[in-house]
């Protein structure tokens, strides 16, 4: 496993990594080593998966959620400070579908606050921002990475975080293993033999094994090949819909932006449609996918008081976006054969004035 975490930190130009069981273990592991508790409030975004925010539930800190940018769906950096409270003790970003959030500007703002910056890059190994690689924690405390079967590479299941605070190594190192320490300078008992441990805080077992870190070995090696496929395919999926009522992923410029999900959002005339579109497409033999669901509307979140009326662009791009297949292996033909029916079914819905009937119900009243 050592191997393993030593060539990630270096393909990610961060000093340390601690490999785990999966990108929520690393979640949680993070939100620990960072010491919330009960009380404090982190600043997060409505749109990612459950996990980054439920990392703050599991030690009892608030969730606060600050709206997303329309242009890149990552947290709106101008909107951090109206929500900064004197609870706020941490800002967790997600490098939304694998386009890096602005954290030159959160880490201005974290260090303005005191606050710490936890990045969530579950969708961006191999993405970068200038000449900073996502994960080597330029501009944040941590970084966490998932390795689950649909990421940029995989290790079966599991996760990872970075770092280049010591402490914070040390600590995660701790907590994977039961909250256990084996180091001779950190024992409280210095007397004892050689096979003496002691458990100083209350872990878990969120190791990796050694055969799933020699598969991510072996995967970190085509993380280039990986990479380039992706974005290769996002460039012949903008081409092909460049023309239509839709919007494609941005990249902005000095950015890399690594194509974890290719989100197509419908335009206006069309987002009310947006349904019936999507089973159109599945109909049609496509693995589509919506990511993700504002969390504060979810029904654990509003139990808890959460809505999602102050999160309007998350809500907007909800509503419009469909994510369309995207993984390395995509052959050419399949990739020809999404763009062609992606188009058919667009323009099907974009046809005036017919675009308020599905292609279905059209068949069936011709």
């Amino acid at each position: 496993m050592r191997e393993f975490e030593c060539l990630l930190a270096k393909t990610v130009g961060a000093k340390y990594a601690v490999a785990v069981a999966n990108g929520t273990a690393a979640l949680h592991l993070a939100a620990l080593a960072l010491e919330l508790k009960p009380g404090d409030e982190v600043i997060t975004t409505p749109i990612s998966f459950l996990a980054t925010s439920n990392a703050a539930l599991y030690v009892g800190a608030k969730p606060v959620f600050v709206d997303i940018d329309p242009e890149t769906q990552c947290i709106d950096t101008h909107l951090i400070e109206k929500k900064i409270s004197s609870r706020t003790k941490a800002i967790f970003v997600t490098d939304f579908g694998g386009h890096a959030a602005d954290l030159e500007i959160i880490h201005c703002i974290a260090k303005k606050h005191g606050l710490k910056v936890l990045e969530d890059a579950a969708h961006a190994l191999g993405a970068s921002y200038g000449s900073c690689k996502v994960g080597a924690c330029r501009h944040s405390d941590m970084a966490i990475f998932s390795f689950h079967p649909v990421k940029h590479i995989t290790t079966g299941e599991g996760g990872a975080i970075t770092t280049n605070d010591r402490a914070f190594y040390e600590r995660l190192s701790e907590l994977r293993t039961h909250g256990v320490t084996r180091d001779p300078q950190k024992l409280l008992d210095k007397n004892v033999g050689p096979w003496y441990y002691e458990m100083q805080h209350l872990g878990f077992n969120y190791r990796l094994t050694d055969l799933q870190a020699a598969m991510g070995s072996a995967q970190l090696k085509k993380l280039s090949q990986f990479v380039a496929r992706r974005r290769q395919i996002a460039r012949n999926y903008c081409a092909a819909f460049k023309d239509l009522s839709v919007s494609t992923p941005v990249e902005k410029p000095s950015y890399k932006h690594v194509y974890h999900l290719f989100v197509m959002r419908l335009h206006k005339e069309l987002a009310s449609k947006r349904k019936d579109i999507f089973i159109e497409l599945q109909r049609r033999g496509l693995g589509v996918q919506v990511h993700y669901i504002p969390i504060p509307s979810q029904p654990y979140y509003r139990a808890l008081g959460y809505n999602s009326k102050d999160c309007p662009n998350a809500v907007a791009y909800y509503d419009s976006a469909i994510s369309l297949p995207m993984f390395p292996k995509l052959t050419d033909e399949e990739i020809k054969f999404t763009s062609r029916t992606v188009k058919e079914v667009i323009l099907s819905y974009a046809s005036s004035p017919a675009n308020k009937l599905s292609p279905k119900t059209r068949s069936r009243r011709s």
